[in-house]
């Protein structure tokens, strides 16, 4: 099949379905001011396209959109999406599962301000500084790539040309979040060694940020726009803005072992550093109201979310969000980085009642599971037991919630698809990860890309009921 210079050819179960993945090189894409040149480039690359073969789909197992959309699940289609990353996406098997089982996509690292700066000299400079204009004003910013998000997005783009019965949507990840920002974007001339700009600059900083990633990838008056725009979905705004510590707003003094001074940050907020208040957040959502599209979602995402004094501090943002003259906040974001001990199920209702009371729409957004204390690497058996409980008490936690006046569950995003692609196997100073001494396992399917007892608690209760009566 060619499709707008495109051919792939994919094999599954005996019937033909196409999909495409792209040789683009990860070390430059063109400026935001170069995207004329930056689409010729894109078309060049694409008549270099290959043809590659992925592997069968498995048709001995329900599949995965297919069973929470049924009646004994939501009975409707909601978001069921996977993150992929630089990695992931090429990985055959992999991408594989996520075209067979889900319908959307989360960019695990790439629509981040660390990665749009192409992790340039360790993230301790820009990789080059050019003119722009914002509101009339020419302004001096720093030179953005592309390149990675655009890799995987041209997978999805070229899957969903080919299977417009079965697309996969895209959620972008994040405008706004302490961590992944480089410490040089808050300083003047882009300097971590000079001094921090004004409240002022840094505003005009987070407008220019967020009205170029938002209409380069969703505007229909851009190239890449008309591209990728029409599968995004939505976008989280800014990510875990609220203190674990003081269960208020996250600031430049939490407790950690990261300093300002450092590259980037895995507990203090530069953000707050330059506001000293909410501003910042308040003027996010503004912003991105403003670019984009009007049926673009837009999202707060956090961690510990069902934590109850963290969740006081989450409602008192959500309701500044709404407040707020000029902003729009279509859902509440549960990233659900849980244990197969936690959350207590009560405390995850009260987190979701509270939530859907301000904003009516919940998602959970980067679902995985750490293992137990007893898990060795070894014990597989008796870990995925009592994981696939625990995701089965959440998953009929979250149906019961749904059913409930007010609340609307929109969807459920897990943090990977495959085990040992997993971030938490490693070692991570953000909020919701793991020590990396420790092995895990912590989604719904194995190193085998085989479905685990977990996937049961999704697609086959009694399928699941068998599994455990018989251990």
């Amino acid at each position: 099949m060619k499709k707008a210079g495109l051919v792939c050819t994919l094999l599954a179960a005996g019937i033909s379905f196409a999909a495409c993945t792209s040789k683009r090189a990860e070390a430059a894409a063109q400026p935001a001011s170069s995207q004329s040149s930056s689409t010729e480039t894109e078309a060049k690359e694409a008549e270099k396209e290959e043809k590659i073969t992925i592997p069968p789909l498995d048709v001995n197992v329900p599949i995965l959109r297919d069973a929470v959309a049924a009646p004994s699940g939501f009975g409707r289609n909601i978001i069921f999406g996977a993150a992929v990353s630089s990695g992931e996406y090429r990985d055959d098997k992999y991408m594989n599962l996520i075209f067979q089982h889900f319908n959307a996509v989360t960019l695990g690292n790439e629509l981040k301000l660390d990665c749009m700066n192409g992790y340039y000299m360790g993230n301790r400079a820009p990789r080059g500084i050019e003119s722009a204009v914002l509101n009339g004003k020419t302004i001096q910013v720093p030179s953005l790539d592309y390149s990675r998000a655009n890799a995987i997005l041209d997978k999805i783009v070229a899957w969903n040309e080919a299977h417009p019965q079965t697309p996969v949507k895209v959620r972008g990840h994040v405008l706004v979040w302490h961590s992944q920002a480089p410490e040089w974007f808050f300083h003047k001339d882009y300097d971590a060694s000079q001094p921090y700009v004004t409240k002022e600059e840094m505003d005009t900083r987070l407008e220019w940020y967020i009205k170029t990633i938002l209409e380069y990838y969703t505007s229909p008056k851009t190239q890449t726009g008309k591209k990728y725009g029409k599968y995004f979905y939505g976008w989280d705004v800014v990510n875990e803005a609220i203190s674990d510590a003081t269960g208020t707003y996250r600031s430049d003094t939490e407790p950690g072992q990261d300093k300002l001074t450092d590259p980037t940050h895995g507990s203090k907020s530069s953000w707050w550093k330059v506001y000293q208040s909410n501003e910042f957040i308040i003027n996010a959502f503004r912003y991105a109201n403003k670019y984009a599209p009007p049926e673009l979602e837009l999202y707060y995402n956090d961690y510990n979310e069902c934590t109850p004094k963290k969740v006081r501090g989450i409602v008192a943002l959500l309701k500044a969000v709404k407040d707020a003259p000029g902003t729009r906040i279509s859902a509440m974001g549960m990233q659900g980085h849980y244990s197969v001990y936690n959350p207590d199920v009560f405390l995850l209702k009260d987190a979701v009642r509270a939530y859907a009371e301000v904003v009516g729409t919940v998602m959970i957004t980067e679902l995985d599971m750490k293992a137990s204390s007893s898990f060795n690497g070894t014990n597989l058996e008796e870990e995925y037991l009592l994981q696939a409980k625990q995701y089965r008490k959440l998953y009929t936690a979250l149906l019961e919630l749904d059913k409930e006046p007010g609340i609307t569950i929109s969807g459920i995003t897990f943090w990977g698809v495959t085990d040992p692609y997993s971030w938490l196997q490693g070692f991570s100073g953000v909020g919701g990860g793991a020590d990396g001494k420790q092995k895990q396992c912590p989604l719904l399917f194995d190193g085998a890309y085989k479905p685990k007892p977990a996937f049961y608690a999704f697609t086959d209760d009694s399928r699941l009921d068998a599994i455990l009566q018989t251990k």
